[in-house]
């Protein structure tokens, strides 16, 4: 299945979708660097760039402590990715008069890994975001500092064949279908 959008909607975006299966093959650092680039482009609040972002490529010291913190069933999967990210965004504008509230960290973080996603999918690679996350255990296994909090993780590889998945898992390897406009966008006061 392929989904499907008005044509002047960027074909890019159109493509991306979120498989769980990955052949396991690394992704070079210089790919990552600019997947990142990318990221740390994305529009922010007061041009604050609230986004952090802790990374682990497979069979890397720290990869096997980053796939701890993912519940049970990502585990299942997302070990055979080539690169495990975890999105972290600070909740305070930081300066020398002090720090304030950051009301949209976490929006902001999310138009980060939105580019991020988007500029993988250039590169010849596929991602899957996840908050099947114990957050807890992230923030540890992070050392994250206070005033820091973890927003999601995702994973970056090469596309693999779905018959390594679980079974239960094979089925739902596909494109998903998107909600129509109209439920999504509406003129004057909200409507659920």
């Amino acid at each position: 299945m392929t989904r499907t959008a008005s044509p002047r909607v960027l074909p890019i975006i159109v493509d991306r979708w979120s498989p769980r299966a990955f052949d396991g093959s690394a992704v070079p650092q210089t790919d990552l660097d600019v997947i990142f680039e990318a990221a740390g482009l994305a529009a922010s609040a007061y041009n604050y760039q609230p986004w952090r972002f802790a990374f682990a490529h497979k069979g890397d010291a720290n990869f096997d402590a980053f796939l701890s913190a993912l519940v049970e069933f990502n585990q299942s999967w997302a070990k055979d990715a080539g690169v495990l990210v975890y999105v972290v965004s600070d909740e305070f504008m930081r300066s020398d008069r002090g720090d304030n509230p950051n009301h949209s960290h976490s929006f902001d973080a999310g138009a980060a890994w939105a580019n991020a996603a988007l500029q993988a999918l250039h590169l010849g690679y596929h991602t899957h975001g996840m908050t099947g996350v114990d957050f807890a255990k992230a923030a540890e296994v992070l050392n994250l500092p206070a005033g820091y909090r973890v927003e999601m993780a995702f994973v970056i590889g090469k596309q693999g064949d779905k018959s390594q998945l679980p079974e239960m898992l094979r089925e739902r390897e596909v494109v998903s279908d998107r909600k129509p406009v109209s439920e999504i966008a509406f003129a004057g006061p909200f409507k659920a």
